[in-house]
């Protein structure tokens, strides 16, 4: 069933207000890809094997909403790279966390051929945890919503 996608922008909610944002699958496959160092519209659609038409959506709205920045490019001025902003880069912790979740619940042994490492050990990473201001671990039942 298809319909119109319901903007979410309005809303009075960080979860939907992201969504609105990257919450389409092609986009955060976009993002890992920028952070694993592709930057031109070819290395992103020869890598993630999409239709030129949604790559080309996908990163419009990107740059629109400052996930993304457009600088020419300098080694042939024929071309233009798209490079991660502060904002974009901010979404690090959405992808490590996607990662882990999918390690731990969404593959069978020998499926990835990749890990996420820390890049001057080379260590893979710690489980991410959510953290109380007085440094306690919070699980899943021990943090809510509160209106402000």
């Amino acid at each position: 069933m298809h319909g119109k996608k319901t903007d979410l922008a309005s809303k009075k909610c960080g979860i939907a207000r992201s969504l609105n944002v990257i919450g389409d699958w092609w986009t955060l496959l976009i993002v890992r890809d920028a952070f694993n160092g592709r930057r031109r519209f070819n290395e992103f659609q020869k890598n993630l094997g999409m239709a030129k038409n949604i790559l080309s959506s996908r990163l419009k709205k990107l740059v629109e909403e400052g996930v993304f920045s457009v600088v020419e490019d300098d080694g042939s001025g024929s071309g233009h790279n798209y490079v991660l902003t502060p904002k974009g880069e901010q979404l690090y912790l959405v992808l490590v966390a996607l990662w882990q979740w999918g390690e731990s619940n969404c593959k069978e042994a020998g499926d990835l051929d990749h890990e996420m490492v820390d890049a001057k050990t080379a260590r893979a990473l710690p489980q991410l945890k959510l953290l109380a201001h007085d440094g306690r671990e919070l699980g899943p039942r021990e943090f809510k919503m509160k209106a402000i």
